[in-house]
């Protein structure tokens, strides 16, 4: 078996030494190089599964060697050596498409695992790009869809997963955050060790320490054992902060010194222990916004922003609906263990004219609901339940005399009528099981009763 090689860039003679002693203690060949120049030269004598580079050096900086293997040398991971406290040098190399970056002075403890998860990295000899029709590996999410915009997000997602560069995700609700965060974590290094996804907005804010960071036996009353937080969960993993706009200040900076310093320590603990997590983040909000308003930190978001992922919201792309709803339906069928449902082109029209404020999510509670409320296991435009008024395409000037749709209806009244024929059919399909009809429907037993009460069905 060819033992991996690395290829050390620094114009300093005992970091140089530091690393290949390291290195070569970790069973890893080590070659290096004092300037960019040198190190161009080493990287035509020799193929490197890793670059360690400084960022200053004699003839330039580190983000010229980046470049010069980003253009020559395909996938070759790059992570660069920054000085201490500096913000700006790990961002901008990060943004540039670095692995990752070490501070100096260089610990032994935080370069280990950089080393390990580059190291586990496929490296092909020519930078290809991933086929859209390419099966993905066992377990990958993949987002579905053949619009420039899923194809664009694919193509980002694939060159994510090759680095540890804190990601940021936006989108609307619904619209495939986290399939994304999965999808960055299954094609990494990372892909064998633990994805925790953590819901931001969920938590109490009293209870906000304690479960990112665990505690220690006695911290405080009802704290009877030891135990870990979600940073803790996530070691060596990816930890997914899902609607991190909701974090409270105070939160937002024990956070933000945890990705700083890369270590944590637990509640009740005095020892800390070193930390390595990917991060990626995402929010429905507009977190420059709130940074400008003061609800969010700007240093924070400055380190959690270093890349953006934007995933499309579905009425961007009408023309994946029809391949969302085959896939979509084959699984709830294969759930459910029934025929797979045939969709009419009434049905289909609609989806495709209707604009989806929930996304994906909403398409799937639709035909799930659909399901379960049609006859014949054909679904039809009059079994989705469609409340949207004006369909996409349409101006507002279609409404009339104050009516929505063909019903004529004031819209409180008809979203009245709508939500009671579903309540209805929801009652009848399951036998008038209130408990499993709130199910069919999503919603809670209790909203399910108020809902009942309000709408006077008996």
């Amino acid at each position: 078996m060819n033992r991996k090689a690395v290829l050390i860039v620094d114009d300093e003679a005992d970091i140089r030494e530091l690393l290949v002693l390291t290195l070569s203690r970790m069973g890893v060949d080590a070659d290096t190089a004092s300037s960019v120049a040198e190190a161009q030269e080493a990287l035509k004598q020799r193929a490197y599964d890793l670059c360690l580079t400084d960022m200053r050096l004699p003839d330039g900086d580190g983000l010229a060697v980046l470049r010069h293997i980003a253009e020559n040398y395909g996938n070759t991971p790059v992570a660069v050596i920054t000085a201490y406290g500096s913000t700006d040098n790990a961002v901008a190399a990060l943004k540039a498409g670095a692995f990752d970056y070490l501070a100096k002075p260089i610990k032994i403890e935080q370069l280990r695992p950089i080393v390990v998860s580059a190291l586990k990295l496929p490296r092909p000899v020519h930078a290809r790009r991933a086929s859209i029709g390419e099966v993905p590996p066992p377990g990958t999410p993949r987002l579905l869809g053949e619009s420039p915009a899923i194809q664009k997000a694919r193509e980002m997602i694939g060159k994510l997963a090759r680095s540890q560069a804190p990601v940021y995700i936006t989108g609307e609700s619904g619209s495939g955050k986290e399939v994304a965060a999965r999808a960055i974590h299954m094609g990494s290094a990372r892909a064998a060790e633990p994805f925790v996804a953590v819901n931001c907005g969920a938590i109490p804010e009293n209870l906000m320490e304690s479960e990112f960071f665990g505690y220690k036996r006695g911290a405080f009353t009802g704290a009877d054992s030891d135990r870990e937080g979600f940073l803790q969960a996530a070691q060596k993993g990816t930890l997914f902060l899902d609607e991190v706009g909701d974090l409270p200040l105070a939160m937002q900076v024990k956070l933000l010194r945890v990705i700083q310093e890369k270590k944590v320590r637990r509640v009740g603990d005095t020892v800390e222990e070193n930390l390595d997590v990917r991060i990626i983040s995402a929010t429905h909000r507009n977190l420059s916004e709130q940074v400008e308003a003061g609800a969010f930190r700007q240093d924070l978001f400055y380190r959690l922003s270093v890349i953006e992922l934007r995933m499309p919201a579905l009425r961007e792309v009408p023309e994946d609906i029809p391949l969302l709803v085959e896939q979509l339906l084959a699984r709830l069928a294969k759930q459910a263990g029934a025929p797979v449902a045939t969709i009419g082109e009434d049905a289909m029209l609609a989806l495709r004219r209707y604009d989806f404020p929930g996304n994906v999510r909403e398409l799937e509670n639709i035909l799930e609901r659909a399901l379960a409320l049609c006859s014949n296991n054909t679904l039809h435009e009059s079994d989705l339940y469609l409340t949207q008024a004006t369909p996409r395409g349409e101006k507002s000037g279609a409404i009339a005399d104050g009516s929505l749709g063909t019903r004529g209806l004031p819209l409180h009244d008809f979203l009245d009528q709508v939500e009671r024929e579903v309540i209805t059919k929801a009652l009848e399909a399951t036998r008038y099981n209130k408990t499993a009809a709130a199910k069919l429907l999503g919603i809670t037993f209790r909203s399910l009763r108020y809902r009942l009460d309000r709408l006077g069905i008996d």
